[in-house]
């Protein structure tokens, strides 16, 4: 049988809700002009993060296991919103930034492709609705 996960969310007053997640807090707010009290980050950029840290749990993973000796690895992940409501993001793009010497290429693409097709479930999930593109950069 396939795992299911579960969550449980508490309001707090006003917009703000807490998630505990495994035992580990998460507070979600609105931002004040959106009539919460930026308490903590909005729902909907938490789904940035969950594509940034689920593919970046991936490749560092499989660069390690290619012996690909990285100093440091960042994921900025940037969507679009409707217009409309609802304000969804219509397109997320993630740039994968890359600190190290003589770090190759191929390497790099092949990790990123992996989680990109096989690996990351979220990323997975966003590519049935929207476009999720990406590109590497490389900082020596």
């Amino acid at each position: 049988m396939a795992d299911k996960h579960s969550i449980r969310t508490e309001w707090k007053g006003g917009l703000a809700f807490e998630a505990d997640v495994n035992g580990h807090k998460v507070r979600m707010d609105a931002p004040v002009e959106g009539g919460g009290q930026n308490s903590g980050p909005s729902p909907k950029k938490l789904q940035l993060v969950a594509l940034s840290g689920c593919t970046g749990m991936d490749i560092v993973t499989i660069l390690a296991k290619m012996r690909v000796d990285i100093e440091s690895c960042s994921i900025e992940v940037q969507g679009d919103v409707a217009d409309e409501h609802p304000k969804h993001y219509t397109n997320m793009h993630v740039i994968y930034e890359f600190k190290g010497k003589n770090l190759p290429l191929d390497k790099l693409e092949k990790a990123v492709k992996m989680s990109e097709e096989t690996y990351c479930g979220v990323g997975a999930l966003y590519r049935k609705a929207i476009e999720v593109t990406s590109e590497i950069r490389i900082v020596e």
